[in-house]
């Protein structure tokens, strides 16, 4: 017997079907070894996976090996196709995917957390599964070898091709002249006011002037990890960004890096990363020979460039003057615990800005849909403001221990109070830490050309002025401009 047990069919009514023309059965998939990928849009780890599952899929083509994916949603908002659509697309995901919005095959197939690999045997049997995030390179000889000897014991035929979807181009969006943007800060640079955006999904970051009108672009827009000039250098994915004078520090997060733009000779080099994803930081070492992991954000205290370590849900620092970096808070273990910095425990910290006084930064953990503090003075300490753990989320205002977020990416302050990118909820949120209260922004009544005003997965707010705020529109792939005084919307970028 090759396999352990028949593999549930993953042919199941009502579930839908991405990259593929119609639903595929175990009897689709027989003579294959197939990597069933439980995953959710939301978990740093499960996007890290794609990577190699890209590479495992162009080491053994089909009908060798295949790769389909089971999207097992963790947060309400990711039960919707349209959300896993933009997944899919945003993450350039090119094998077959079957949407489970109520974990019918997660749960039939006995997964536990995400994410899991589970392989199925040429057979149709379940060999068994491997939770967590692979070793590339000992996934790939692990399959090369099982491939081998099926091969060396096989006279069947080979079966027929799957019936794999062409690509609708983006659904338009690679014409757009932004693509799933993320994070917006102020330039700082130069007498004109400016801002830099992370344009994500065209690998690119983007100068933009007040008026949302495009100044410069750095990165050839296809992904890669290059130090070069503006339009030679590559980066993959950025989401956060942070200015400083003549500097643009970028958290290239696919990468797993963290890069620099010299805005006055256009080159761009790296102060951190190996361009491979690495472990738990544990002590000082040099940037450049340090893997760090999904680096999401950035904020810049002196010369000190505090970074989201998303991948290790750790906060970093890396001292700009010796290119060494350290752990400022996180064990490494992804979960909500309050406590000294060394030890307490964050959930994928994606969002990151100072308080005013500089003693204090504040964070979002996205999976934990939580608002924490660092305090930063002698044995700085780790407190949760709004959120109650890896499954607590919601849609609340309120006191802050009972209000709720769900997956929530964008953080400023204005005006003493910090305003949120809600998400998964698609609003903003205001946060009122002396009040101690959270409420509405109110955005979805605000007036615009084309009607009622709504975000789709808002990944980056900055406060531009008493009552002006830019929200990137990641989803709609655009940088809107929020007047709250007059209660108005419109497309800035």
């Amino acid at each position: 017997m090759f396999g352990l047990r028949p593999a549930p069919d993953l042919c199941r009514p009502g579930l839908q079907w991405f990259n593929v023309d119609r639903p595929l059965t175990m009897a689709d998939l027989r003579g294959r070894l197939v990597v069933l990928d439980f995953w959710t849009g939301c978990c740093v780890n499960c996007l890290n996976v794609q990577e190699t599952l890209r590479r495992l899929s162009a080491a053994f083509a089909d009908p060798a090996v295949v790769v389909v994916g089971v999207h097992s949603p963790k947060f309400p908002h990711e039960r919707e196709p349209e959300a896993v659509a933009h997944a899919i697309e945003r993450y350039d995901i090119r094998h077959p995917v079957v949407h489970d919005p109520d974990m019918l095959l997660w749960n039939g197939y006995g997964v536990r957390g995400w994410p899991t690999l589970v392989f199925v045997g040429p057979d149709g049997k379940v060999l068994g599964d491997l939770p967590g995030e692979p070793n590339a390179e000992k996934l790939i000889t692990g399959i090369g070898r099982m491939v081998q000897g099926w091969r060396c014991g096989s006279q069947a035929e080979p079966p027929a091709p799957l019936p794999i979807a062409a690509r609708p181009g983006d659904n338009g969006a690679g014409a757009t002249r932004l693509r799933y943007p993320t994070k917006i800060k102020p330039l700082g640079y130069g007498g004109t006011r400016r801002w830099v955006c992370a344009d994500s999904g065209h690998h690119q970051i983007v100068i933009l002037d007040d008026d949302g009108r495009e100044v410069r672009r750095f990165g050839s827009g296809e992904p890669g990890f290059i130090d070069l000039g503006a339009g030679d250098s590559a980066f993959n994915g950025p989401q956060g960004l942070i200015a400083n004078g003549r500097s643009v520090f970028v958290a290239d997060t696919g990468n797993h890096a963290i890069r620099r733009i010299d805005l006055e000779t256009g080159s761009v080099g790296t102060l951190a990363g190996t361009g491979t994803r690495g472990g738990v930081l544990r002590r000082a070492a040099s940037g450049q020979a340090t893997a760090l992991a999904s680096v999401w954000d950035l904020a810049l205290r002196g010369r000190s460039l505090f970074f989201a370590n998303a991948g290790t849900h750790q906060l970093g620092v890396l001292d700009l003057d010796e290119g060494t970096v350290r752990p400022c808070a996180g064990s490494g273990q992804e979960d909500l615990v309050d406590g000294d910095a060394a030890s307490a425990c964050l959930a994928q910290p994606s969002s990151l800005a100072f308080a005013a006084d500089g003693e204090a930064l504040y964070f979002l953990d996205s999976e934990a849909s939580a608002l924490r503090r660092l305090e930063l003075g002698a044995g700085g300490r780790v407190s949760t403001l709004v959120g109650a753990g890896l499954f607590e989320f919601g849609d609340a205002n309120g006191p802050l221990a009972s209000a709720r977020f769900q997956h929530c990416l964008g953080l400023d302050w204005w005006d003493g109070r910090l305003v949120v990118a809600d998400s998964y909820n698609g609003v903003l949120r205001v946060v009122d830490p002396d009040r101690g209260e959270v409420a509405d922004l109110g955005e979805r009544s605000f007036t615009c050309a084309d009607g009622a005003f709504a975000c789709s997965e808002p990944a980056g707010v900055a406060v531009a002025g008493p009552g002006r705020l830019l929200v990137a529109d990641t989803n709609n792939h655009r940088l809107v401009e929020l007047s709250v005084s007059a209660r108005t919307a419109r497309t800035w970028a």
